[in-house]
């Protein structure tokens, strides 16, 4: 036995599993299910955005069939914080979330010049990377003492450079760049930051290690060539040495040589001598030979 039951649609009930897909800088995708499966007609949603930050409400309209929903809501801004409500048409109960766009980028090669009595601090220009930035709006610059555990703003500007003065001897600074922040600070971009540890050499960390790093390079490598020219030199007057050697003992072995025995001939060191050594030896006399004694 069986029995078979239809359940009545509640459209007073809120939609299900409201999630983010994705975020971006200036969009947001996001993702819910119908308050009941298999819809047999077309739903109206309510899509509320909050900006929490501009105090600003935008409602869009969504309307489908489908048990799962997916909408991407646009013109959102970096660095944003957002709430979002999902209700149905008719006001039912309501799923909500909360959202925080991505910030715009760090600046790009931040380095640090040291002059006489100040630094001065270079970037590359954001617009280069972030099409949602305007030059107008501009960086701001701070700078954390660890001496003094102390961190100080020290001003904003529209150049992609910022004179930094009255700095003190011994201590060490890091310094951030960032796209200015907006609406009492809430909306910021991420920061550049780079450490100025080296004051009383008017270097910064990183341009410290690189000059380093490209003195001891400038020293080891003419040290190696010169220590390759020195072997190869070497190697050449062994070979030269060793290719004399060879030539004196082949003529030498040469000179030596009897054709009739088909061997060389080599006289000991007791052979050597005078002329005179060479005459015949005398091996005895004759009994019939007079021996005249002078």
């Amino acid at each position: 036995d069986y029995v078979v039951v239809k359940m009545i649609p509640d459209n007073r009930l809120p939609p299900r599993h409201l999630h983010s897909v994705h975020t971006g800088k200036t969009f947001a995708v996001i993702k819910w299910e119908s308050p009941y499966d298999s819809p047999d007609q077309d739903m109206l949603y309510a899509v509320a955005v909050k900006d929490l930050v501009r105090k600003t409400d935008k409602i869009y309209k969504v309307k489908t069939r489908n048990s799962t929903v997916e909408y991407t809501i646009k013109k959102l801004e970096p660095g944003g914080k957002y709430h979002v409500i999902v209700q149905l048409g008719n006001m039912s109960k309501e799923s909500s979330m909360k959202i925080n766009t991505v910030p715009l980028s760090a600046p790009d090669a931040l380095k640090i010049i040291t002059e006489n009595d100040h630094i001065l601090l270079f970037w590359k220009s954001l617009a280069l990377k972030e099409s949602n930035f305007n030059e107008s709006r501009g960086y701001e610059i701070h700078m954390f003492d660890s001496l003094m555990n102390i961190t100080a703003y020290l001003g904003n500007t529209t150049e992609n450079f910022f004179k930094v003065s009255n700095l003190k001897i011994g201590h060490n600074y890091s310094f951030s760049v960032q796209a200015r922040c907006l609406y009492s600070g809430q909306m910021c971009g991420e920061p550049a930051t780079l450490l100025y540890d080296e004051l009383g050499t008017g270097e910064d960390s990183s341009a410290t290690k690189s000059s380093r790093s490209t003195d001891v390079a400038a020293i080891v490598v003419p040290v190696l060539f010169l220590l390759l020219v020195t072997l190869g030199i070497g190697f050449v007057v062994l070979y030269m040495r060793h290719r004399r050697l060879q030539n004196s003992f082949t003529a030498f072995t040469n000179s030596h040589y009897s054709s009739r025995l088909g061997s060389a001939i080599f006289s000991s060191g007791d052979d050597l001598g005078d002329e005179d050594d060479e005459a015949p030896m005398i091996t005895g006399f004759s009994d019939d030979v007079p021996m005249v004694i002078a």
